[in-house]
This record gives structure tokens, sequence and C-alpha cells, in this order.
């Protein structure tokens, strides 16, 4: 008597091609750019040294738009404010319960990505601009830029979960453009201020995007 076949259990589904392919452009060009800055390479120096004596001339000429870029660098796009709005989101799809697993996912790769950031800044070490007259000040190493990367990362993955969660297309419209304004807007103000230089910002936005790339592919593969 034959043993009817076991059914095999089905196999997680495989990630986009146009995802994978995203990640890996992102992870070249982040890597790339991360030796470039931890070698002092000339060109990539001589810019930054360029960009950055410009843009603090116009903040020390230009009080009032200093002062906002301040406003909305310290409160607006601070770390601290996305940290907690992805605290808000990650507590509202715990309350939800039907997804729980997401908040894990959620929460877990907003505080794998500030660990990251944190590391990164100490193995580089790199100085912030100096100025005789400076408009603002900052701590801790300047590359990557904790703000431009924050901001790309929990931006980027709330976007992605309206997505997910097939919101309509004006509230997916609507955050996407919010989502762009304040990633391009907080690098902006912080090259302005002139506590980084603008290849920590793009630093900053390669790997935060990086990081979402990268949690999309493990929840699309692990989610139960």
């Amino acid at each position: 008597m034959q043993t009817p076949p076991v059914d095999s259990p089905p196999a997680p589904p495989q990630p986009p091609r146009t995802v994978l392919r995203v990640t890996w452009v992102l992870s070249v060009c982040s890597a790339l750019l991360l030796a470039l800055v931890a070698v002092d390479w000339g060109p990539l120096v001589r810019l930054d040294d360029d960009i950055a004596v410009t843009t603090h001339r116009w903040a020390v000429d230009e009080g009032g738009v200093t002062h906002a870029m301040r406003i909305l660098t310290d409160w607006v796009w601070d770390t601290w404010t996305m940290r907690l709005l992805c605290a808000a989101v990650v507590l509202w799809l715990w309350w939800r319960r039907a997804d729980r697993w997401t908040a894990v996912w959620l929460g877990a790769t907003c505080l794998l990505g500030s660990l990251l950031q944190q590391a990164l800044k100490a193995a580089v070490d790199r100085p912030r601009p100096v100025w005789p007259d400076p408009v603002d000040s900052a701590h801790y190493a300047a590359f990557p830029s904790g703000h431009a990367m924050t901001a790309t990362f929990v931006c980027g993955l709330l976007v992605w979960l309206l997505h997910h969660y097939g919101a309509g297309r004006d509230l997916r419209r609507a955050g996407l453009a919010v989502a762009v304004v304040s990633v391009a807007g907080v690098g902006v103000t912080r090259v302005w201020l002139g506590v980084h230089w603008a290849t920590d910002v793009l630093g900053g936005w390669l790997m935060g995007a990086l990081i979402v790339a990268l949690a999309v592919l493990a929840h699309r593969r692990w989610r139960p």
C-alpha cells in the first residue's frame, strides 16, 4: 500500500527583482561614498569645502532664514521627533493586534538604524565644519548625518506601510510629498547651518534608503 505524497510547505514569497536591484545599487553607492570619505579623497573634500563656505556665507547674511532653519532642524525634523513618530506608529500597529509582527519589525528596524548610524559615526570619526562665526552647533562626529539618515528611513518605512496597507491614492500621495519634503529639507538645514558637510547628508540619505530597502526585503520574506 503506497503512502500518499505529503505536500511540501509553500516557499516564502520571493522579493521583486526591482527591490533587489535597488538594494544592490544603494549598497554599492553607500560603500563607495563611505570609502571616499574615510580616506579623505581630495576632490570630494574640495567639493565639500566649496559648498560649506558658500552656504555658511548665506547663513550669516540671511539671519531670518537661518532662524527658520534652526526651528525646522531642532523641532520639526529632529531625530527624536522622527523616532517619536515611529514609536507612535509602532504602538498603533500593536494596538490593532492584527499585525503585531509588523509593529515589532518597524520598531526593530528603527532601533537598528539608529544604532548603525552611531556606529558609523564612531568608526569614521569625521570632524564637523569649524567656523569663526558659527550659526549653530552639533555634537558627535559628522559622517553620516544622523538627521538625514533618520528622516530617510523613518519616512521611507512609513510611506511603504501606507502602500502595504492599501491606503487611498490621495493619502499615499500626501504621505509621499511630506516624506520627500522632510528628507530633502532636513538635509538642506544641516548644510545651511554649517554643522555637516554635503557628503554627510548624501551618506545619510543613501544609508537611510538602504535600511528601508533591506527592511522591505525582510518583511516580504519573513512576515508570517
